[in-house]
């Protein structure tokens, strides 16, 4: 593993626990969802955007410019984050090269993408509570988008943990 990797994997961990709310309930998960589509109309882009809270899908937008596939996308890369509790982007890239998810845990690739942009969403003293997702730049830069909004919505200092460019 390149030391690029290695200090992306240290600064997603301290990502992942810095950004936790203090409670987050569907009011909560809508607003994180308005944010996300707010912060991205800014940046002038163009994703779909899934927040969901227990399972349950409260915020679903595709903003135009998306197609068909970066819903798909989310739905894979949001189906990761359930099932390991850890942003699609760290479970990517802590595989070794030609490992995958499919060889590894009999997790079809059709269903399991780890790629950025789905994050976690985790209270103080509970852990982890649901999902926020985007899909439509490149992986690195979906991650970003969610993790600055995050920051924002937890009251979360995180220049100290961001990736560098």
């Amino acid at each position: 593993m390149v030391a690029d990797r290695k200090e992306d994997l240290r600064r997603i961990a301290q990502q992942e626990e810095a950004l936790q709310f203090d409670s987050f309930d569907k009011t909560a998960a809508w607003k994180l969802g308005v944010r996300l589509k707010s912060a991205s109309e800014t940046l002038g882009v163009s994703v779909t955007i899934e927040v969901r809270l227990s399972r349950e899908t409260v915020f679903l937008y595709a903003m135009p410019g998306t197609s068909e596939s970066n819903a798909d996308w989310a739905r894979r890369k949001r189906n990761v984050v359930e099932m390991m509790s850890q942003s699609s982007y760290r479970v990517g890239l802590s595989l070794e090269e030609g490992e995958s998810l499919e060889a590894l845990m009999g997790l079809p690739a059709r269903d399991y993408a780890t790629h950025g942009g789905s994050f976690p969403i985790k209270v103080k003293g509970v852990g982890f509570v649901g999902v926020a997702t985007v899909s439509g730049l490149p992986q690195r830069q979906d991650h970003a988008l969610v993790v600055r909004v995050l920051a924002g919505e937890c009251g979360a200092d995180v220049s100290d943990c961001l990736l560098t460019p």
